[in-house]
């Protein structure tokens, strides 16, 4: 049998596709845009916006210092979350019945219960516990603490703050060690480690994967809720401060728009750090190559073929 190896191959025949078409997309997109232009030209041009009051109060002293208590107020509360959340997932998880049902007690009466009704019985704590004694029961008293001396509303809103949160993201640490195969624990354990080392060693840092995506919309949720601290009371935050401004001035919007611009600006920062400490943590888990490792999968396939021929 011969083959004509003379004649040219045969080219594919060339599909022309035609894009189908959309019209509807474009009118959709073009009433958006009006009405967002609409919408820009008469905030603008409303008084009520009252925009040289918001340019004056943005960078005011008040209300910087309300940012910073608002930070502060963030922070410490997230880590008394953490760390509590994170020993509450342990207890639920663990073979112990009595640590089980603390954690779940714990969890249905924090998640039960609304953020502003507990800040508001923190705020009565004073009044509930008007001194703290330490000593013998039905004898003597060796240390007295007086509350009603004290002021304790930054560290009420703090504790207040963070025992709800924890109840939250105890679930989320639960979820993620939940996803961590048992293959892990079980060669853990078979490696001799206890329980309470394989959840320090071998399943928490694969867990923070699934943790951290959840744990950092919560820090952003975390900073608005701060503005709840007024219940306690505690009037010393963002929120607060514009309050504070606005009942003086009686312009309440403008100053809604500083707390707001704020609030905004932080946020967005969190989220780009919360992206950065996503991308670091899900090393290892992601399918997406680097134009680095394309090469030097590239180079390591030529060196392949080369060895091969």
């Amino acid at each position: 049998m011969s083959v004509d190896v003379s004649s040219p191959p045969k080219t594919p025949a060339v599909i022309d596709a035609v894009p189908l078409r959309h019209p509807w997309r474009w009118v959709a997109a073009i009433v958006v845009v009006v009405l967002v232009v609409l919408f820009l030209y008469g905030a603008a041009t409303n008084e009520a916006y009252g925009w040289s009051t918001l340019g004056k109060y943005i960078l005011d002293q008040r209300i910087v210092s309300g940012v910073v208590v608002t930070l502060e107020l963030t922070v410490l509360s997230m880590i008394l979350a953490i760390v509590l959340a994170v020993l509450l997932a342990v207890m639920r998880l663990s073979p112990n019945p009595v640590f089980r049902a603390v954690s779940w007690v714990y969890l249905w009466i924090f998640r039960g219960t609304p953020v502003y009704v507990q800040l508001v019985f923190w705020g009565l704590f004073p009044t509930i516990y008007r001194n703290i004694q330490l000593g013998v029961p039905f004898g003597p008293t060796f240390f007295t603490l007086d509350i009603q001396d004290l002021s304790l509303y930054f560290m009420l809103a703090v504790i207040g703050l963070g025992l709800n949160e924890a109840a939250y993201l105890a679930e989320i640490i639960r979820a993620g060690i939940g996803s961590v195969a048992e293959g892990q624990s079980e060669a853990s354990i078979a490696l001799g480690m206890s329980w309470l080392m394989t959840m320090r060693r071998t399943v928490l840092p694969q867990a923070m994967r699934v943790i951290i995506p959840p744990t950092g919309n919560e820090f952003i949720g975390q900073l608005k809720t701060t503005s709840l601290v007024a219940a306690v009371p505690f009037t010393f935050d963002l929120f607060g401060r514009q309050r504070d401004i606005s009942a003086v001035l009686f312009q309440p919007i403008p100053l809604l728009l500083v707390a707001a611009a704020w609030y905004l600006l932080i946020t967005s920062v969190l989220m780009v750090g919360q992206f950065y400490l996503e991308r670091y943590f899900s090393r290892g888990a992601s399918r997406k190559l680097t134009a680095k490792q394309l090469g030097a999968l590239a180079d390591a396939q030529t060196l392949g073929e080369v060895g091969h021929t």
